[in-house]
């Protein structure tokens, strides 16, 4: 006998679930006093709190509006200037790590920091963060991890800007407007231009209509493309430009909040959770769309040989524009290639459940209980991690490349690079003989991040005016700070706190 099998999804019962996902989960766009949820998970944030006195000012605010939320949205959060708790024994309690006005300078935190996140693990960082003037004291962090190079230049004097939200798809950005308005911030300009880097998801920049940027002549931005809030494919990483209140130096006093942008405390609430491997706001496509569907690495949802047979393994594939990968949206909220539905395995709900090529039956339930519906996210068989994550193509060299590329298998690691040991041990030592040449099937799974149709634009085109490419453009004076590039060299060679004198760059 054929057993049973459930088309996919059916995006009803779906919206009715998300409803009360989102009525259970409290997710507003700031803390609430009245009402609290038990914590589902922690986040443990790293900071200094020792230079500039608007860095020192975000700290302090941030450390009274984090727990805030937490008891909001079911998190714990816990502050320390103790970088020496950066390492694996104590990081396995959280599922966030933030890092406010610093990263970590020591080989051994530094290496923490990188098996936490290269395993899964959650990061939010905020502008001041991501500051260096010269790449050689973490090169994989500031040049693939945030994908930044060195520090270009800055806005001055502080200001609220529009940004427009990149890519609409991502689970930090659901249900967003297609532009908000940022709280107060210094902006930061760098070398690399992430559209460049296909590792790199920007979802968030400065909005056209939003330039002139900044407040002094000599450091004010005129046109050009500055992300703002990005994410790196390979990780579960979300990197925010803002961080920087304004400030009366003179008297040390905050003049702004990071935390007064309604819009900008749900998006930054969404990526904490989204980073932390939770459940966040779907938006199914329209329907009567008609597209290839993409996935992780930029690869397309694809029927495997292109066969019709029932059964057909559905994969994730590099896009090659064939029907195998043309997904329809159907009246019933199916989705379908070659004439045949997308499907759950005998409707199964168990990780690791097949999904398949069949015949559209109209089935939208088993046993009364809703059937396994999108988001859907790429899992290989071969993945042994135990913390929640995404689960993606290796880094970067343990793979040949995203156009050529597949997710790879575990055991393929040379010996030199530790043998067969596991796939995420592979990707920490960053090292990895030969790709496999098996694409990976989809299985079902909980939901990590949506699918979403091509159409969707998930980051800006590479070609238009205004593009920033690491040099001020013509006519346009964009010096870098050079009283803040001082301030950190001192800082680094243990200068001691700063706090109390304006910028030099100002």
């Amino acid at each position: 006998m054929t057993p049973s099998r459930t088309q996919v999804p059916d995006f009803r019962a779906l919206l009715r679930l998300l409803a009360l996902f989102a009525v259970l989960l409290g997710v507003q766009a700031g803390p609430a006093n009245n009402a609290h949820a038990a914590a589902s998970f922690n986040v443990i944030a790293f900071y200094d709190g020792t230079y500039d006195a608007a860095h020192i000012s975000f700290d302090h605010e941030a450390n009274a509006w984090f727990p805030q939320a937490g008891a909001q949205d079911g998190f714990s959060y816990t502050a320390t200037t103790d970088w020496s708790r950066l390492n694996a024994a104590n990081l396995a309690n959280y599922q966030v790590v933030m890092f406010l006005d610093d990263h970590p300078h020591t080989a051994a935190q530094q290496s923490a920091f990188q098996t936490y996140v290269a395993g899964g693990g959650g990061f939010i960082g905020f502008h001041v963060s991501a500051y260096n003037d010269n790449t050689s004291d973490w090169p994989w962090y500031h040049n693939t991890f945030l994908g930044t190079g060195t520090f270009l230049s800055n806005s001055w004097g502080p200001t609220s800007e529009t940004l427009q939200i990149d890519d609409p798809g991502h689970p930090a950005t659901a249900g967003l407007p297609a532009t908000i308005t940022s709280s107060v911030s210094e902006w930061y300009s760098w070398q690399n231009d992430l559209r460049q880097n296909p590792d790199i998801d920007i979802l968030a920049s400065l909005a056209p209509s939003t330039f002139p940027v900044g407040t002094d002549p000599n450091q004010t931005w005129y046109s050009g493309y500055y992300p703002i809030v990005w994410s790196h494919r390979n990780y579960r990483m979300v990197y925010n430009n803002f961080g920087h209140n304004a400030m009366d130096y003179a008297t040390d006093t905050t003049l702004s909040s990071t935390f007064a942008s309604a819009q900008q405390n749900r998006l930054l609430l969404q990526e904490i959770k989204w980073a932390a491997g939770q459940s966040g706001p779907v938006t199914p496509p329209p329907s009567n769309a008609t597209g290839p569907i993409h996935g992780y690495g930029g690869k397309c949802v694809d029927v495997a040989g292109g066969n019709t047979a029932n059964g057909t393994a559905i994969q994730l594939y590099d896009c090659n524009g064939t029907n195998a990968q043309n997904w329809s949206v159907g009246s019933a909220r199916t989705l379908s290639a070659l004439g045949k539905c997308m499907d759950v395995t005998s409707a199964g709900t168990a990780n690791g459940t097949k999904v398949q090529l069949y015949d559209c039956n109209g089935t939208a339930h088993r046993s009364g209980s809703p059937a396994p519906t999108a988001p859907w996210s790429i899992r290989s068989p071969a993945s042994a991690s135990t913390r929640p994550g995404p689960v993606r193509p290796t880094a970067p060299a343990c793979r040949s490349g995203r156009a050529q590329g597949r997710p790879t298998r575990a055991g393929s690691c040379p010996p030199e690079h530790g043998g067969p040991a596991s796939r995420r041990a592979c990707r920490a030592l960053g090292a990895q003989s030969a790709v496999s040449r098996e694409a990976t099937p989809l299985y079902a799974r909980r939901p990590r991040s949506p699918w979403k149709l091509v159409g969707a634009r998930s980051r800006p085109p590479a070609s238009g005016t205004g593009v920033h490419t690491g040099r001020p453009q013509p006519g346009r004076r964009l010096p870098i700070n050079s009283g803040k590039t001082a301030g950190r060299k001192a800082r680094r060679a243990g200068g001691g706190a700063r706090g109390g004198g304006a910028p030099s760059g100002r």
